[in-house]
């Protein structure tokens, strides 16, 4: 269970969406914090991917051209100690 409180502008737009489409509020404040958090988990790993290369713990592999397509792939991969 989570209780939030809201500043009234947004919980002015949040009640005026739910009406408007039939849905509840609780609904439209579940999807912004499950697609909030799948950003900013992304943005997370990101930073510690580009941390463990700066400090050597992975190393990048230059692009190769995947087979049957003329897009490019990148990877990385852990380096040996």
């Amino acid at each position: 269970m989570l209780a939030i409180r809201l500043p009234p502008e947004l919980e002015a737009r949040l009640e005026k969406l739910a009406k408007a489409t039939g849905r509840s509020k609780t609904y439209y404040a579940r999807e912004a914090i499950e697609e909030h958090l799948a950003n900013l988990e992304d943005i997370y790993l990101a930073e510690k991917r580009l941390e463990d290369m700066r400090a050597g713990r992975i190393k990048t592999v230059p692009p190769k051209l995947n087979r049957g397509s003329r897009k490019p792939t990148t990877r990385a991969v852990q380096a040996k100690r």
